[in-house]
């Protein structure tokens, strides 16, 4: 999977509709959906996406998206989709579950900044949930520590509470809670030599 996420390419220039022009210069995707022109736009729509599902893979949303911008009416659309959902060509459950795999393990993404991506992809909140909550706590936990330690190196010889907002903004901003970010952080900086009670207090939760 790639690991940015980027949105559907490969589109033509000008994401011109597909299937061309017809003889009397109609484009095929503007005749009834029963007609030779929709059958034409259908196979060159499914052809489309599987040459985006080739270079990764897609949720049906980033395909909708992606079938919208060549113009190919909705209708056309939904039947292509709905048919590379049942050849398991689309699958939106696996995508989240694989994404969340590959984000956490490689960005160190927490359950909050893994649904948001997913959400922006147009995955299906219950389906957001799932993937999510397969993650574990304590896996989660130990990618925060990770982190800290890590970062913690670079920020020596700093004041003790500018590095401590450092590294707790570093956490917000892949997900995690202020409560388990000031939490770890404190304690990595307790470690080394600091005084706990010096340290500021994570603000109140928002109501």
């Amino acid at each position: 999977m790639s690991s940015g996420g980027e949105a559907p390419g490969g589109e033509a220039p000008g994401g011109e509709a597909l299937g061309g022009k017809s003889s009397g210069g109609e484009t095929p995707g503007t005749k009834a959906s029963g007609g030779v022109g929709a059958a034409g736009t259908e196979a060159a729509a499914r052809e489309h996406c599987l040459r985006l599902l080739t270079s990764a893979p897609r949720t049906r949303a980033q395909l909708a998206d992606a079938l919208r911008r060549k113009s190919v009416p909705d209708d056309v659309a939904d039947r292509v989709l709905d048919r590379l959902t049942a050849a398991g060509l689309i699958d939106d459950e696996a995508f989240a579950q694989a994404w969340v795999q590959s984000r956490h393990a490689g960005r160190g993404l927490a359950k909050r900044a893994l649904a948001a991506e997913l959400r922006r992809r147009g995955v299906a909140d219950e389906t957001v949930n799932d993937a999510v909550d397969a993650l574990d706590p304590e896996q989660e936990e130990h990618t925060a520590r990770a982190l800290v330690d890590r970062k913690l190196r670079s920020t020596r010889g700093a004041d003790p509470t500018k590095r401590m907002r450092r590294l707790v903004g570093m956490l917000a901003r892949k997900g995690y809670s202020p409560a388990l970010s000031y939490r770890l952080v404190k304690e990595a900086l307790a470690e080394e030599g600091t005084d706990p009670e010096s340290l500021p207090e994570p603000p109140p939760p928002a109501d």
